[in-house]
């Protein structure tokens, strides 16, 4: 995929290198003081990383309306989970941009105009609540990288927003062997807690790798949650602090590694369901903000 940066050329590179070069001899041979050396050798080292990753891939949701159809799908219907929600496509009330952000919003009505004839489910319940779930799948996919989104969460009972990835061979090798990437998950009725975790299938069953982090008023605000994904590990972050590594190697399987392939990104708000619980019905509506998704991959 084209970048969305220019390759700075390689005599940049090659006199920026020599200038650092020279500053480290200058003070190992006059610097008396340990901790200036230090810090000044650390500084240079950091001007040589600082375009260790280059953007391949983002949405900064500029505008208003309907989010980029070339950057955004939809799920539609009642997908998974036993989610109470059923799942709407370009419908402005549940997903938007407006005022600089992504909003999927959930709704609890009753609509008589939804067609639900795209629905997975064979036997349909009743729709009783509405929201969205936008991916990436057949327009961007990414192996290795890192994807950071800006998010403010939603507060209630019943909430579940997330930020994933499945394996684009899903439709052939199903799921877990697909291999899917948490990169954060939420469940209003755990407010203290965000999540994150790595499915995949071992020795023939579901396996997860999962780690909590504990937080405080998390919807206050908006915050950073990304992952830093290569061959050898995926670290989750949030706000910029490191706080699981998931060794990706536990997940090789005799077909491969579900985690040296590409993956797509999915952003939802799930309502109910196997995790999310009992639902309040007095928080309606409920807003889920993106502020931007900026995927990175090494130079």
């Amino acid at each position: 995929m084209k970048s969305f940066l220019k390759k700075r050329p390689f005599k940049d590179r090659f006199f920026e290198t020599l200038t650092i070069a020279q500053t480290v001899l200058y003070i190992m041979r006059f610097c008396k003081f340990p901790f200036i050396f230090l810090l000044l050798v650390g500084y240079a080292f950091g001007i040589s990383n600082k375009d260790e990753w280059q953007i391949v891939w983002a949405d900064e949701f500029i505008g208003a309306g309907h989010p980029d159809p070339e950057r955004w799908g939809y799920e539609s219907g009642f997908v998974r989970n036993d989610e109470k929600q059923f799942y709407t496509t370009k419908r402005l009330k549940n997903a938007r941009i407006e005022n600089g952000h992504l909003v999927i919003e959930g709704h609890r009505e009753f609509p008589a105009d939804i067609d639900l004839s795209s629905s997975s489910s064979k036997k349909l319940p009743k729709i009783e609540y509405t929201s969205a779930s936008l991916h990436t799948k057949g327009l961007a996919s990414w192996k290795f990288g890192k994807i950071e989104v800006r998010a403010k969460l939603p507060k209630g009972q019943g909430v579940w927003p997330a930020i994933w990835t499945l394996g684009d061979n899903i439709p052939q090798v199903g799921w877990p062997s697909c291999g899917e990437i948490d990169i954060m998950e939420f469940v209003g009725k755990a407010p203290k807690n965000i999540h994150a975790n790595a499915h995949f299938r071992q020795n023939g069953k579901h396996a997860s790798d999962h780690k909590i982090r504990k937080t405080k008023d998390i919807w206050g605000d908006f915050h950073t949650y990304s992952i830093e994904w290569n061959a050898e590990f995926i670290h989750f972050t949030f706000d910029g602090k490191r706080y699981h590594s998931f060794r990706v190697k536990k997940a090789t399987t005799s077909s491969g590694n579900p985690f040296h392939k590409p993956h797509y990104l999915i952003l939802n708000l799930a309502l109910g369901g196997k995790w999310g619980g009992e639902i309040d019905n007095s928080i309606f509506p409920i807003g889920y903000l993106i502020d931007y998704v900026r995927v990175y991959q090494k130079r």
